[in-house]
């Protein structure tokens, strides 16, 4: 649990250093994402984002764990 904390800090402080480039990276507007426009509405849905998200938090967990 320690180390899952130290490296979930770093990560934290690392995203909050560099969120000037991480604005940048297209995470929220990857082909697939569901965005609907109509007058007045506006609805968004970042599917693809999110499994994106997903398996990358998922092998970083596996990395950790071994």
């Amino acid at each position: 649990m320690n180390r899952f904390l130290i490296a979930f800090g770093l990560l934290c402080l690392l995203a909050g250093v560099g969120w000037r480039w991480f604005a940048r990276i297209p995470f929220g507007r990857l082909p697939g994402d569901i965005h609907i426009v109509r007058d007045g509405f506006s609805f968004h849905f970042p599917i693809v984002t999110c499994i994106v998200l997903s398996v990358v938090v998922s092998v970083l967990f596996w990395l950790l764990r071994r």
